[in-house]
């Protein structure tokens, strides 16, 4: 599973990127776990911010390019969540393991 990697410290990341390595959650939204299906999509999120990447079948590597799009994702979500100020109103990025833990009822790859 490519989001144990990122819990695991496989991927090489940033120093101020390592906290939010516990905040990933790669999901399918796929209707299929089937690499082979015509419409693959995969979301990166860590809590409220997220990207989609869809993927055809017939792109050759595929599990390599999804892989390396996921490790793509993450590093722009944390470039963005840095970004993110406290002190606007509806910022609602709060990186606490109780929080992550209530928005885990999905199917995580």
């Amino acid at each position: 599973m490519i989001e144990d990697s990122f819990h695991s410290g496989k991927y090489p990341v940033e120093d101020q990127q390592k906290n939010f390595t516990d905040f990933v959650e790669v999901i399918n939204r796929s209707n299929t776990e089937d690499l082979k299906s015509s419409d693959i999509k995969i979301e990166v999120r860590i809590q409220n911010l997220y990207t989609v990447n869809n993927y055809v079948p017939n792109i050759q590597h595929l599990p390599g390019v999804i892989e390396m799009d996921v490790l793509d994702s993450f590093k722009m979500l944390c470039r963005r969540s840095a970004r993110v100020g406290s002190d606007k109103p509806g910022d609602d990025i709060a990186l606490s393991k109780e929080t992550l833990h209530n928005s885990k009822a999905q199917k995580n790859i």
